[in-house]
């Protein structure tokens, strides 16, 4: 949606009124950052942009000493108090990334420091707060929670508060950014697309563009579980949402700052919501250009460059993706690197229903063809049928619709579940138990090699009379895969099963005597 409001921005402020917009290029231009913060990278995205067909750049503030762009304006900030004010020490709340910003600057100035943090907030940016010296409170499930409690605390200590997106001086710090961005390209630049929590970034870059550059886009970046400047925007007014999502948790915030919300109704040009996968997804995109790794707010720009271009069908044109933060949290990769094959498309999630007949299981896998595999869960359920929940690679939403229609085609039932949220956060993760069907049934662990064929090689080697009953595989990103599988084999072919597995070749375990196997699904 585009701004609705007239630009009353653009006329000079009078004594005590609000800044215009000369009032914050005058701010930006001579705001006080680079003792603490660096003129960060405008990289160029060479992976990206050849997929893409358009010029996608980064603006590399996860570069910055605390590896987001938040040290700008906290810096900004404590730059512009009284030394009493500092001597009496500050305060401020933060998700984590202003926290680091202001306990390097209150290390630099020589002044004490207390950080309210909500208790949600990665440990990594916890860790990095206090490896700078700041003292840290952890309070309330979000930003909103904590910034009550640090009001409080400001109130009863007598420090001095600095709010991490609601101040003008912080505002013009994050502003520099955009001062930087103009500066390193001076060439054609069609849109910025800017991650929005409280507003400061977005409401300092789209000041300092609008005031030089009024015909480059500013485009703000919210995700549909944090949009509370999208909502503010389209009531009028500032919404406060009850709940806001943690995934992305640089930009979940609950009430939008009253001076952000002013400059962003003003000044920015339309908004774009992406979800968690297309998130994920951008992750991998920016790794794959830079080897850095993001957190997900500083990912939301780079998937909504790839959303406006797909919406649009954009050509030729170049876009800017403020990379603002890259504080994430080691354990939060697998969850990453998992969602962000849906989130581009590259996987496609089916439930298929086979009969529960020899030669079903190898019919199905011929029809998979030689696409990577990259999940198989099954469970012998039913005398009739089977359920087979499957991940296969592909290149794009049409090869996914393509392989519906080809697995109905041959007679089987087939469900996409690539957008279906309870398969891929529990149901994927869930298939299996008990099974009275499953007699004789004897469990192994085989490493198989990650190439084509090798699930097909391993099939055609069973004896035709043994029954898959179980069968449990996920793509590692190893040259090898783990996989877990139950074959009925009835005792008579004992010695013929043992010969079979030599002949196989492939390394495996027998867990049919694991207690864990007897407990959950024999």
């Amino acid at each position: 949606m585009a701004r609705a409001a007239p630009n009353t921005l653009r006329r000079s402020a009078k004594p005590g009124a609000a800044l215009s917009l000369s009032d914050y290029l005058q701010k930006i231009l001579t705001a006080r950052v680079y003792d603490v913060a660096s003129e960060s990278p405008l990289d160029l995205a060479k992976n990206l942009s050849k997929r893409l067909a358009n010029q996608v750049l980064l603006k590399r503030e996860d570069t910055q000493p605390v590896f987001s762009f938040k040290l700008r304006g906290a810096y900004n900030k404590m730059a512009h108090l009284s030394a009493e004010q500092l001597k009496r020490g500050v305060i401020c709340a933060s998700a984590g990334n202003h926290a680091q910003g202001v306990a390097l600057g209150a290390k630099r100035m020589g002044c004490k420091a207390l950080i309210v943090m909500p208790v949600t907030t990665p440990k990594l940016k916890i860790d990095a707060v206090r490896a700078l010296g700041g003292d840290v409170v952890l309070h309330g499930e979000s930003y909103s929670d904590a910034f009550l409690h640090a009001q409080t605390l400001q109130v009863e200590r007598g420090l001095t508060f600095v709010h991490p997106f609601d101040d003008p001086d912080v505002i013009a710090g994050q502003g520099t950014v955009a001062m930087e961005m103009l500066r390193q390209h001076p060439g054609p630049i069609d849109a910025v697309f800017v991650a929005i929590g409280g507003g400061g970034l977005i409401s300092g870059v789209a000041a300092y563009i609008k005031a030089v550059r009024p015909e480059i886009k500013v485009i703000g970046v919210q995700t549909p579980d944090s949009d509370a400047m999208l909502r503010s925007v389209r009531a009028g007014k500032r919404v406060q949402l009850a709940d806001v999502g943690l995934f992305a948790d640089g930009t979940a915030v609950k009430l939008v700052g009253e001076e952000t919300f002013r400059l962003a109704r003003e000044l920015v040009d339309d908004y774009i919501v992406v979800d968690t996968d297309a998130v994920c997804a951008a992750i991998k995109d920016v790794f794959q250009d830079t080897r850095s790794i993001l957190e997900p707010s500083g990912a939301m720009g780079v998937a909504a460059v790839k959303q406006y271009v797909e919406t649009h069908k954009a050509k030729g044109q170049t876009f800017v993706a403020i990379t603002c933060g890259a504080n994430m949290n080691f354990d939060r990769l697998r969850f990453v690197a998992e969602r962000a094959e849906v989130g581009e498309d590259r996987e496609a999630l089916f439930a298929v229903t086979i009969p529960e007949a020899r030669g079903s299981f190898k019919r199905f896998c011929v029809l998979i063809g030689p696409r990577a595999v990259t999940e198989f869960n099954y469970r012998i359920s039913d005398a009739k049928q089977a359920h087979v929940f499957v991940g296969i690679a592909t290149a794009n939403r049409e090869e996914s619709d393509k392989l519906e229609r080809s697995f109905k085609r041959h007679g089987f039932a087939t469900l996409n579940l690539s957008d279906d949220e309870l398969a891929k956060q529990h149901v994927r993760h869930m298939v299996g138990g008990r099974s009275e069907l499953a007699a004789d049934e004897r469990l192994y662990r085989f490493i198989f090699p990650e190439r084509p064929g090798a699930l097909m090689r391993f099939l055609s080697s069973m004896h035709p009379g043994w029954n898959i009953s179980l069968f449990h595989y996920r793509n590692q990103g190893a040259d090898f895969g783990r996989i877990l599988v139950g074959i009925q084999v009835p005792k008579a072919d004992k010695k013929a099963f043992r010969d079979f597995l030599e002949s196989l070749a492939y390394p495996c375990e027998d867990e049919t005597d694991n207690p864990v196997y007897r407990l959950f699904l024999r």
